[in-house]
């Protein structure tokens, strides 16, 4: 975008000095210039994001789950990708020998945040967005955000959610680091969810079957 400001500059100076039927002729190869480093500086910011689109499935094995994930049987994540948004469908079955403990699971550990079915969809131009998620507690509020680390190629996706209890009101960040391999045939999610009380990482390596 530096560019696109050093050339606007350039036109207005010469707009505003010259007159003559050459200069105008330049004006106008400086316009048409201008139009194409501006849009290619725009293009060229939306597609620094790397395309996750696709089903994902998780990978195990190769996964690193903590003690609120360990009953988990598979994940899959359906990822819709446009130049403006980022839809994630998430869909979780938990192991049939721990089924009470999968019950809560997929009741998104009472909505707070654990690995659950749910529906999201993140702005890519970096503004936050409002949602709701229906959970025991009720519909509780949901602010997504979307983050692209350019120098690390990461993507970092963000959700808080603030729930009023007896104690007062209580915040719990869901915080995602996505990136994808070379080949774009793996992708590998570290997650990290806050609570004023504890925090767990865990890391997903997905495999694109989609």
């Amino acid at each position: 975008m530096k560019n696109c400001n050093f050339f606007s500059i350039c036109l207005v100076y010469l707009l505003v000095n010259y007159k003559s039927k050459e200069q105008k002729s330049m004006k106008k190869v400086l316009l048409a210039m201008i139009f194409f480093v501006c849009t290619f500086s725009v293009t060229s910011q939306t597609k620094q994001i790397p395309d996750f689109s696709g089903k994902w499935e998780l990978d195990i094995q190769k996964s690193k789950l903590d003690n609120a994930r360990i009953r988990i049987e598979t994940i899959t994540i359906n990822v819709s990708q446009t130049q403006l948004e980022l839809k994630v469908e998430t869909n979780v079955k938990h192991k049939t020998t721990d089924n009470q403990s999968g019950m809560m699971g997929n009741r998104g550990g009472m909505g707070l945040g654990v690995m659950t079915d749910a529906s999201f969809t993140y702005s890519l131009d970096g503004k936050e967005t409002k949602t709701s998620q229906e959970t025991p507690f009720g519909n509780l509020p949901v602010t997504l955000k979307a983050k692209f680390d350019e120098k690390e190629s990461k993507l970092k996706l963000t959700q808080t959610r603030r729930i009023n209890s007896p104690m007062g009101e209580i915040t719990i960040v869901l915080k995602e680091t996505w990136q994808l391999s070379q080949d774009g045939k793996t992708l590998t999610i570290k997650r990290e969810i806050e609570t004023p009380i504890s925090s767990n990482v865990s890391e997903l390596v997905f495999l694109k079957k989609e």
